[in-house]
């Protein structure tokens, strides 16, 4: 059995001893939830429909199960590794430095720029309701007052930044489960029901768009050394974020599609709001619009929680310039990191220039998710354990060999020209971890 020290210690020190473990089970559930409901379940119900018809529920399935595998192989290394930087750290103590510096890599690109998109997005739907805050020096003001917000609220605690992701996600989930709750009684069952079983590869299509939906667990796993006992915590946060994420995609899907019937691929801006519409008026649309923005923030906002941790997660191993791994000698937060990636993303939503590695974010997530599930494996079959007893996935490498085989078969949908893309980054930072020449700090193990 190897062991990994995940550590407490003075509020002045560096590095994880210097944080403080605040998030339970239910901060931890919300945040998942948080950054996996986005701003793409308003808009994504007629994008299904208009590629499966009735029998659109079949892609939630699909994508249910390919992310339970996936889930128990996070749930099993994040039960067994509990420092900061979440499938980073996983990957790093599975097979050292260079492999995790690319996890990292992959990781803080898919985050960055995903999460500039949705914050662009954001802007812009305020311009909807006052047109100088989507354009020009308004849309920069919204923006930098965002990221500055949420800077200052995060560098003041983990606390108030978890407690600040729990407050959006019951606000952006009011709008869907108003729409469940209101609009089941409207529903025309014959529009539910199957004419014909959709082929393999129309599924297969339809889900690598879906799939997406419920991507974002790795935001939420980041602040892992500041999650109260994680072998514990980790796998229900999982697991029930996964249960109750599921169930409400099925429901959305169900209400608006049994509403619109066969129209509904017809309002793909918002077919949610057209749906809420016609069951209870004006308000209703404005609801659901208003929910948008809402779940956008709530992702910006929860990734502002968990992705300035991986800055810090690198910093700390040496990988990049130490001061990032600063903590905070009142809240105990790695203030520099939260700060310095504030900016970044910032000034990236401000110019508005990474449209073209949208693409790269996608198959960078998936590419993270397959070595995370190796990782699994590998901290399974070596043992490594951090505190407490760690979950282990059944039927031993059944499992992610499963989720890999999943995952592969998702990236099969890819061009060439996405992974040259990815290929092309992973080498540039491959030339710069070389260059740099510096050893990653190793942490102190014991057998």
């Amino acid at each position: 059995m190897t062991t990994v020290a995940s550590g407490r210690g003075r509020p002045d020190q560096q590095g994880d001893a210097g944080l403080v473990r605040a998030i339970g089970v239910r901060g931890l559930t919300a945040s998942i939830i948080n950054v996996t409901i986005g701003a793409g379940i308003f808009v994504l119900p007629a994008v299904v429909a208009a590629g499966l018809g009735p029998a659109a529920p079949l892609a939630y399935i699909v994508c249910a199960a390919l992310m339970a595998l996936i889930v128990l192989c996070f749930a099993s290394a994040g039960s067994r590794v509990s420092l900061t930087g979440g499938l980073y750290a996983y990957i790093e103590v599975a097979f050292g430095p260079f492999v995790g510096f690319l996890g990292g890599v992959l990781y803080w690109l898919m985050a960055s720029f995903a999460v500039a998109s949705v914050a662009s997005a954001f802007a812009g739907s305020l311009g909807v309701v006052w047109a100088p805050l989507g354009a020009g020096i308004g849309r920069t003001v919204v923006l930098a007052a965002l990221f500055g917000g949420l800077a200052a609220v995060n560098v003041r605690g983990v606390a108030p930044g978890a407690g600040l992701v729990e407050v959006v996600t019951a606000a952006k989930l009011i709008p869907l489960l108003t729409l469940v709750l209101a609009g089941i009684w409207f529903v025309h069952t014959d529009s539910l029901l199957w004419t014909t079983m959709p082929s393999a590869s129309q599924v297969g299509r339809t889900a690598i768009i879906l799939i997406f939906a419920f991507v974002g667990v790795e935001v939420a796993l980041v602040p892992s050394g500041e999650v109260r006992d994680p072998a514990r915590t980790v796998p229900r946060a999982l697991f029930l974020a996964l249960a109750i994420t599921t169930t409400l995609y099925l429901l959305v899907q169900g209400v608006a599609q049994g509403i619109l019937g066969s129209s509904m691929s017809a309002y793909a801006a918002a077919p949610l709001a057209e749906a809420a519409g016609r069951v209870l008026g004006g308000a209703g649309r404005v609801v659901v619009l208003a929910g948008g923005t809402i779940s956008m923030f709530g992702y910006v906002s929860g990734d502002m929680l968990g992705s300035p941790r991986s800055l810090f997660a690198l910093a700390r191993d040496g990988i990049l310039p130490h001061v990032l791994a600063r903590v905070h000698p009142r809240f105990r937060t790695p203030y520099v990191a939260i700060i310095a990636y504030a900016a970044i993303v910032a000034t990236l939503a401000i110019s508005s220039s990474f449209t073209q590695l949208a693409i790269l974010a996608n198959v960078g997530s998936l590419s993270l998710y397959l070595l995370c599930v190796i990782a699994s494996y590998q901290l399974q079959r070596t043992d490594v354990r951090g505190s407490g007893t760690p979950f282990t996935t059944p039927g031993g490498p059944l499992v992610p060999i499963l989720a890999a085989g999943a995952i592969v078969w998702l990236l099969s949908q890819a061009t060439w020209k996405e992974f040259a893309i990815e290929a092309i980054v992973l080498l540039a930072a491959s030339g710069l971890y070389v260059t740099v020449g510096r050893r990653p700090f190793r942490r102190q193990w014991s057998s």
